[in-house]
C-alpha cells in the first residue's frame, strides 16, 4: 500500500496539518510496510494550468484516450510537452497511491487555491482511479456541520466528496472535520470555544480508528 499525503494549509502550524500528522502516525502503526509520499502544496505550490494543458485535454477527449498510462499521448507540441512536464510527477504520485490523504483548511467557504491547482493539474477527461481511496481531514473556522445555520455554504468537504466520486469514480472519501477553529482567536466566537474544543477532541479521538479502518480495507482489497 502507498499513501500520498497532500498538505494544503498556508500555516506551518495548523490544525489540519496536526490532524494529518496524527493520521500518518496511526497509519504507520496499522500499515508499517506501506509507502509514504508527502507533498506540501503550500510550501511548494503547483502552478496553475495553462492553455497548453487545455489543449492536451482536448486531444484526449477527441481521441477518447482515457487509460491512465496513455494520458501522456495528449502532449504533442513543445508547449504541451512543457505542460506535461509539470503534470507528470504529480500524476505519477497520484496513480501509484492506494490511499490519498488530503489535509486542508477551508478558506472562504471552499478549497485553498494551492489544493485546487493540484486538482486541476492531475485531472483529465473521464478519469477512473479505480481502487484508490481518499481521506479528507479538514479544519473550518466556523460551524458548518449538518444542521448548522451555515452548513449550506460548506464547499470544502462537500466539494471534495462530490469531485472525487463524480470525476474520479471512487467511493466517497472518509472525512473528519474540526469546526469553529476561529474561536481560538476571534473575540466574537469566544463563547463558542468549548464547542471548538469538543470538535477538536472528537476529531483526534477518531483518527486512529479511521486509519485502522482504511488500512484494513486496503489490505482486504
Amino acid at each position: 500500500m502507498n499513501l500520498l499525503h497532500l498538505d494544503a494549509s498556508a500555516r506551518t502550524a495548523s490544525l489540519s496539518r496536526e490532524l494529518g500528522r496524527a493520521f500518518v502516525a496511526s497509519w504507520r502503526r496499522h500499515a508499517p510496510d506501506a509507502g509514504y509520499v508527502r507533498r506540501d502544496l503550500a510550501a511548494e505550490p503547483v502552478p496553475p494550468i495553462t492553455e497548453a494543458w487545455t489543449e492536451i485535454c482536448d486531444t484526449l477527449m477527441r481521441e477518447e484516450i482515457i487509460a491512465l498510462d496513455r494520458l501522456h499521448e495528449g502532449a504533442r507540441t513543445d508547449a504541451q510537452r512543457q505542460a506535461w512536464a509539470v503534470v507528470e510527477p504529480l500524476l505519477t504520485e497520484l496513480i501509484t497511491a492506494d490511499v490519498v490523504l488530503i489535509t486542508t483548511p477551508m478558506y472562504n467557504y471552499g478549497v485553498p487555491a494551492a489544493l485546487k491547482a493540484w486538482i486541476d493539474q492531475v485531472t483529465f477527461p473521464r478519469m477512473d482511479l479505480g481502487h484508490r481511496r481518499f481521506v479528507v481531514l479538514a479544519a473550518r473556522g466556523g460551524s458548518y456541520a449538518p444542521g448548522a445555520p451555515h452548513a449550506g455554504v460548506e464547499h470544502l468537504v462537500t466539494y471534495l466528496t462530490d469531485f472525487v466520486t463524480e470525476h474520479y469514480g471512487v467511493p466517497a472519501p472518509r472525512t473528519l472535520a474540526v469546526d469553529l477553529a476561529n474561536a481560538r482567536v476571534d473575540p466574537l466566537l469566544r463563547d463558542r470555544r468549548g464547542e471548538h474544543d469538543d470538535s477538536w477532541r472528537a476529531a483526534l479521538a477518531g483518527i486512529d480508528t479511521l486509519a485502522a479502518e482504511v488500512a484494513a480495507e486496503r489490505r482486504a482489497a
